[in-house]
């Protein structure tokens, strides 16, 4: 079984690892206190979710627009020009007196950018990874998401209070500044991945040549669905308790950890498939408690245990490179990336709408039924496709799968 540090002994790893690290840690500390900084000015739960989480909903029109050139730009250029853009962005997010419109203009350019840099890095990923240590390189770059998470909302914590909304969200400027340092001096000069012009139209083929296959579609629907009506959950951690908020998102950040440390490390190939959907509904479960309106301890408790269920998204992901021509990877991972954010973001301004006119208690309580109610949709129809039809195999070019990877469990 492959070990964690034998991914860092790989040529380039490390620097992508750590250009990650920095790019997820300053989006933490920049979401906290511009999501802190909106509510102070406005007073409005849908607002202050769509300023932690609206960017994302940019990535949908990424995804239609721009994700052909994920393959056709050379990385570690496309990768710190992209974090570069962030920095200079979110420098003047804290400029004093900004207008809101113009606040979310320039989260809409993000979001944007930002559809594309995914499927530039886990694209690059691929290339740098074997084939059978691509679920635990994933693992790994979830963990360090984790990890910069709790550090990143902790930090961001103190930071509001010893600085103010505006210095944090600088704070987090500096921090794509050496994200995009560490792209461009650590990373090797590659060439682009697929040739040709990237375009609107090679986009929407692509996407439709992804699409086409019902076990693809599976496994985009399950990245993207269930795991976004929980993050719409999470974004009403704000107005849902302002004091406890950014240790509500530590604790979330803890639990995704431990959940993918598990997966990544510990669950063997033969029990992958038969866990990726009961995993996922353990999602939506525990945030059922809050209709009961929990105390402090057994929130952060059923947040924990909730975040330990975005694990699945590892086995989900396994699943879907399993299916899809190697040619295409950048584009896949960039597809699952752009259409998971982008249902983050619906679902952050579906959670604030729903916290405006009842509460943010009960906009959890729904959206984590609705979660549910996905999950166990998205488990039924797995079960009944049984075996995969030629026509969902990966084409020519794709990476042999695992044994475990072509049998259709639930």
């Amino acid at each position: 079984m492959p070990r964690y540090r034998d991914l860092f002994r790989t040529p380039e790893f490390t620097p992508l690892f750590l250009t990650g690290a920095a790019h997820t840690a300053a989006q933490t500390v920049v979401g906290l206190g511009l999501a802190t900084l909106v509510y102070r000015a406005t007073g409005s739960p849908l607002l202050s979710a769509l300023a932690l989480f609206g960017p994302s909903l940019a990535q949908l029109i990424g995804a239609t627009t721009l994700l052909s050139a994920a393959d056709r730009l050379p990385p570690r250029t496309a990768l710190a020009g992209i974090a570069l853009f962030f920095a200079l962005g979110t420098a003047v997010l804290a400029v004093p007196g900004l207008p809101t419109w113009a606040v979310f203009t320039i989260l809409l350019a993000e979001g944007l950018a930002a559809s594309l840099g995914g499927g530039v890095r886990y694209g690059l990923l691929n290339q740098i990874l074997a084939r059978e240590d691509f679920l635990l390189g994933r693992s790994v770059t979830n963990m360090a998401v984790g990890v910069c998470q709790i550090g990143g909302f902790a930090t961001g914590g103190v930071l509001i209070a010893l600085l103010s909304p505006r210095g944090t969200v600088l704070v987090g400027a500096g921090l794509y500044l050496a994200a995009a340092l560490l792209a461009r001096l650590g990373l090797g000069a590659r060439p682009p991945r697929a040739a040709g012009r990237a375009s609107v139209a090679e986009t929407w083929r692509t996407n439709a040549r992804l699409l086409s296959a019902p076990a693809r579609r599976r496994c985009y629907l399950a990245l993207w669905v269930p795991n976004g009506l929980i993050v719409g959950c999470e974004s009403l951690f704000v107005p849902y308790a302002p004091e406890r908020a950014g240790l509500l998102f530590a604790f979330a950040a803890l639990g995704m950890l431990v959940g993918d440390v598990a997966v990544g490390r510990f669950v063997p190939a033969r029990l992958r498939g038969r866990i990726r959907f009961p995993l996922q509904a353990l999602l939506a479960a525990p945030f059922l408690l809050f209709a009961l309106d929990p105390a402090p301890p057994l929130a952060l408790l059923a947040v924990t245990v909730s975040a330990v269920g975005y694990g699945a998204s590892l086995l989900h992901q396994e699943r879907l490179m399993a299916l899809v021509p190697e040619e295409l990877a950048g584009h896949a991972l960039g597809l699952h990336t752009s259409g998971m954010l982008a249902l983050q973001g619906v679902s952050a301004a579906l959670a604030g709408t729903l916290a405006q006119y009842t509460s943010p208690r009960t906009g959890m309580v729904l959206l984590a039924l609705a979660s549910l109610t996905v999950t166990l949709a998205l488990a039924r129809a797995d079960r009944e496709a049984g075996a995969a039809p030629p026509s969902e195999a990966p084409s020519s070019g794709a990476r042999p799968c695992p044994r475990t990877d072509r049998r259709r469990t639930a």
